[in-house]
């Protein structure tokens, strides 16, 4: 960790090699990629994206061996260490294993130290904190939209519980519109396709509200399940909110949702 300007980061290395969360993989990076990571973060940052950073790279002499397009061509690349930071690496799949396994005190543990990194302190964190995830995951969904950008790994392992795009690997812009992009050329069913990641956004904050459930009375479950419901009607609203702003359009108007679906539609045909 280190602090600046009263904040705190977290570092991480990615590359370095072989972690507890490594499964069958070497840890290692190639150049190529980190290279991507690196670039990619920053220009995120600078469109106001919410996104983790990059602060170094550093170009390895040890041979890391990639089969880069899945199709049993495996060849030796550069490896390379990117450090990158962010205020908190927690994941909804953090979450959800430690649910998974009964392990329901580390669970409290580990939300409450991340309630701690963005200050919701009081005694109905789990329901302010989940009205926030939900919330700016709808956010940063439209954001990524509004730029043609894809993901390409939308599982719940690489959804921040601070809702900042993180774990950059086959990632892509579109350079024209198309719904079916899919960066990703393991992605066969086209699971994570650019069209698909507001519903795979609900489908992620589902599995956090399962994960939250042991923590909650009937109460709170219920409450939960609204702002989750919630999560469409806030995804809708900030993307047309963003695509209004591309188009210079001022003021409500009924037609506006027309409009852009319309020119969304002409750019498909283009």
């Amino acid at each position: 960790y280190f602090c600046r300007h009263g904040e705190r980061w977290e570092l991480q290395l990615k590359g370095s090699g072989k972690t507890p969360y490594s499964r069958n993989g070497d840890g290692r990076a190639v150049l190529r990629s980190s290279v991507r990571e690196f670039l990619c973060s920053e220009a995120m940052h600078y469109l106001a994206i919410p996104t983790s950073r990059a602060a170094s790279l550093v170009v390895s002499d040890d041979d890391v061996w990639r089969d880069q397009f899945y199709n049993g061509n495996i060849n030796k690349e550069r490896g390379a260490i990117v450090l990158r930071l962010a205020k908190s690496w927690f994941r909804i799949g953090s979450l959800e294993i430690l649910a998974h396994s009964g392990e329901l005190d580390l669970q409290r543990f580990e939300f409450n130290l991340h309630n701690n990194y963005i200050s919701f302190l009081n005694k109905r964190m789990y329901i302010r904190l989940q009205r926030y995830i939900v919330s700016e995951t709808a956010n940063l969904i439209a954001l990524w939209m509004s730029v043609g950008f894809a993901h390409g790994v939308c599982n719940t392992d690489n959804f921040s519980l601070l809702s900042i795009t993180i774990d950059y690997g086959p990632f892509g812009f579109m350079d024209s519109y198309d719904p079916n992009f899919v960066p990703n050329t393991s992605d066969d069913e086209r699971r994570y396709k650019i069209g698909n990641q507001a519903n795979v956004g609900l489908f992620n904050l589902s599995k956090l509200l399962q994960a939250l459930k042991p923590l909650l009375d009937p109460r709170q479950k219920q409450l939960a399940s609204q702002i989750l419901e919630g999560y469409g009607e806030r995804y809708h609203n900030r993307f047309t909110e963003l695509f209004k702003t591309k188009l210079g359009l001022l003021g409500e108007n009924e037609d506006d949702n027309y409009l852009i679906a319309f020119l969304l539609k002409v750019s498909l045909l283009c």
